[in-house]
C-alpha cells in the first residue's frame, strides 16, 4: 500500500494529500450546495418508498397477478418476493459497493439508482407472479448498493463535527419515502371505508381490484429517474480521489468547498493538523478489511450488531400488522395503526439531525432500544377498540427503532478507511440484513401461534419483549465498539 505522510508533496500539485485532507477537515459547515443533500437523499426517498409500499399494496397486487389469491390467503405469497428482494439487497451491497471503492462514489451512485429504477419500472408492468418476484430481486440489488454508497459519500463530504447530523438529514428523506409509500398505498390500493377501518377517500374499487399498485411502482421508477438526472451534478468525494492518488482533482474540489464556506462564515479556522493519509493504489477492498486485524475485529462486532438489530426492525416492519390482526384488530385498522407509525419515523429523523451529535453514536442505541420496547408494550396493552392508544404506541415504536438506524449508519461508515469505506459498510449492513430474514421467516410467522397459546392479554406483551430484546442485546454489544464522535475520519480509521 502506498502511503503519503504529512508534508510530502504529490507530483504535479502544490499540495500534499495530507494538506488537502487537513483543509477539508477544518471546514465547520456543509460546504457543498444544499441542493446536493436533496440529490443524494432522493435515493433514500426512493429506497424507503419502495420498501414500504409493498406492505400495504400487496393484497391488490396478489389478487391481480396470482390466480386464486384473495385478501385472506395473500400472506402466503408475500414471503418469496420479500425474501428475494432482501437477498438481492445483500448481493447488491456485497458485489456493487466495492466497485465504488475502486472506481469512485459518483459514477456508482448513478449506476445503482439506474438499476433500482429499472427494477421498479419492471415491477409496474409485470404480467404474473414470477416476473414480480424477479423484478423485486433486481430492485433489491440496486437498493443494497445505493444505501452503502450514499452513507459513505455523505460521511466523506460532511463537516467532521456533523457527520451523524447530515446522515440523519438524509435519513429524513428515508422517512418521507416510508411515509408516502404507506399512505399512498392506503389511498391507491385499499377500498374506501370509514376511519379508523380505512380511509373514506381511498381509491381502490369495491371489489378491491384496480391498478393502484402499478401506479405505486411507476411513481418509484419516476423518483429514480429524477434522482439519476440530478446525481450527474455531484462532485466526486475528495477523500476518495486522494485515496486513488488524484490529489490535484481533490485539491480543486476542496478549494471550491472553502470558497463556498467563506461566503457563509467570515473566516475559516486554520487547517487541521496534518496526519498521514493513504494516497495511491491499494489492495482490493475486501483484502484491506480481512487482512487487517483492526478492521476485521470491527467488522465482526458490527455484523453482530446489525444482524440483531435488523431482527427487531424487520419483525416490526413486516410483523406488526400480523400481530395486530392476531389481536383481533380489523385488518384495515391494523394497517392504519402501522401507517401512524410513520409519523414517528419522520420525527426521529428530524430529532436525530438536531440532537444526534449530543451523544456518542453507540450511546444512542440503548435509548433507541428502550423506546422501541416502551412503544411495543403500549400497543400490546391497548387492545382492540383503543385505536388512539395503539397509534401512539406505534409512533413511539417507530421513533425508537428508526433512531437506531441513522446513528448506526454513521457509526459504521466511520469504522472503515476511505479505501474500503463503501465495502465495509456494505459488508456489515448487507450481511446484517440476514437478521431481517430471521425477523421475516422466524419471528413474524410465530406471532399467530404465540398469541393462540398465551392469549391476547399476555401474548402481545411477550412478543414485543422478544422482538425488542434483539435490539437491546445489539445496543449492549455496541458499547464495546470504537468512539467516533467529532473525530477525524483518518484518525479513527487510518
Amino acid at each position: 500500500m502506498a502511503s503519503e505522510a504529512s508534508g510530502m508533496t504529490q507530483p504535479g500539485t502544490g499540495s500534499s494529500a495530507a494538506a488537502v485532507v487537513a483543509r477539508q477537515d477544518r471546514i465547520p459547515i456543509w460546504a457543498l450546495s444544499y441542493l446536493f443533500i436533496g440529490i443524494i437523499g432522493i435515493g433514500f426517498l426512493f429506497t424507503f418508498f419502495d420498501i414500504f409500499d409493498i406492505t400495504v399494496s400487496f393484497i391488490q397486487t396478489c389478487i391481480q397477478i396470482v390466480p386464486g389469491c384473495t385478501p385472506v390467503n395473500n400472506a402466503g405469497y408475500l414471503g418469496l418476493p420479500i425474501e428475494l428482494n432482501l437477498a438481492g439487497y445483500v448481493v447488491g451491497a456485497l458485489v456493487l459497493a466495492p466497485l465504488a471503492d475502486r472506481f469512485g462514489r459518483r459514477d456508482m451512485l448513478l449506476f445503482t439508482l439506474i438499476l433500482t429504477g429499472i427494477g421498479s419500472l419492471y415491477t409496474a408492468f409485470v404480467p404474473d407472479y414470477v416476473n414480480f418476484v424477479i423484478a423485486r430481486t433486481i430492485t433489491g440489488l440496486g437498493i443494497g448498493a445505493d444505501l452503502a454508497l450514499v452513507n459513505a459519500y455523505i460521511n466523506e463530504v460532511a463537516p467532521g463535527g456533523r457527520r451523524a447530523s447530515y446522515t440523519s438529514l438524509i435519513f429524513i428523506m428515508s422517512s418521507l419515502g416510508a411515509f408516502f409509500g404507506i399512505w399512498l398505498g392506503l389511498i391507491l390500493t385499499t377500498p374506501p371505508a370509514p376511519f379508523p377501518l380505512g380511509l373514506s377517500f381511498a381509491a381502490a374499487g369495491p371489489e378491491f381490484q384496480g391498478s393502484g399498485w402499478r401506479w405505486m411502482y411507476g411513481i418509484g421508477a419516476l423518483l429514480a429517474l429524477i434522482g439519476v438526472i440530478l446525481r450527474f451534478q455531484l462532485p466526486e468525494s475528495p477523500r476518495w480521489l486522494i485515496s486513488r492518488g488524484r490529489v490535484e482533482e481533490a485539491d480543486r474540489i476542496v478549494t471550491d468547498m472553502e470558497a463556498r464556506a467563506r461566503r457563509r462564515i467570515s473566516e475559516l479556522p486554520p487547517p487541521a493538523t496534518e496526519i498521514q493519509v493513504q494516497s495511491g493504489e491499494t489492495r482490493i477492498p475486501y483484502a484491506e478489511i480481512f487482512g487487517n486485524r483492526l478492521y476485521l475485529t470491527r467488522t465482526i462486532l458490527l455484523v453482530i450488531v446489525w444482524f440483531l438489530g435488523y431482527v427487531t426492525v424487520y419483525s416490526i416492519a413486516q410483523g406488526l400488522t400480523s400481530l395486530l390482526d392476531g389481536m383481533h384488530y380489523p385488518p384495515p385498522e391494523s394497517g392504519l395503526i402501522a401507517a401512524f407509525g410513520t409519523f414517528g419515523f419522520v420525527a426521529t429523523a428530524v430529532f436525530a439531525f438536531f440532537f444526534g451529535e449530543r451523544l456518542e453514536r453507540k450511546l444512542w442505541l440503548p435509548i433507541a432500544a428502550v423506546l422501541t420496547l416502551i412503544g411495543g408494550i403500549l400497543i400490546a396493552v391497548a387492545g382492540p377498540g383503543n385505536f388512539g392508544f395503539a397509534a401512539v404506541g406505534s409512533i413511539i415504536t417507530f421513533f425508537g427503532f428508526n433512531l437506531w438506524v441513522p446513528m448506526t449508519y454513521s457509526w459504521s461508515t466511520e469504522n472503515y478507511p476511505t479505501r474500503a469505506r463503501a465495502t465495509g459498510f456494505a459488508l456489515v449492513d448487507g450481511v446484517g440484513h440476514l437478521g431481517g430474514g430471521v425477523g421475516i421467516l422466524v419471528i413474524a410467522p410465530l406471532i399467530p401461534s404465540m398469541l393462540s397459546s398465551m392469549g391476547l392479554t399476555t401474548g402481545p406483551i411477550v412478543i414485543f419483549v422478544i422482538i425488542a430484546a434483539f435490539l437491546i442485546v445489539a445496543a449492549i454489544l455496541a458499547q464495546f465498539g470504537v468512539a467516533t464522535r467529532r473525530k477525524r475520519l483518518d484518525e479513527v480509521s487510518p
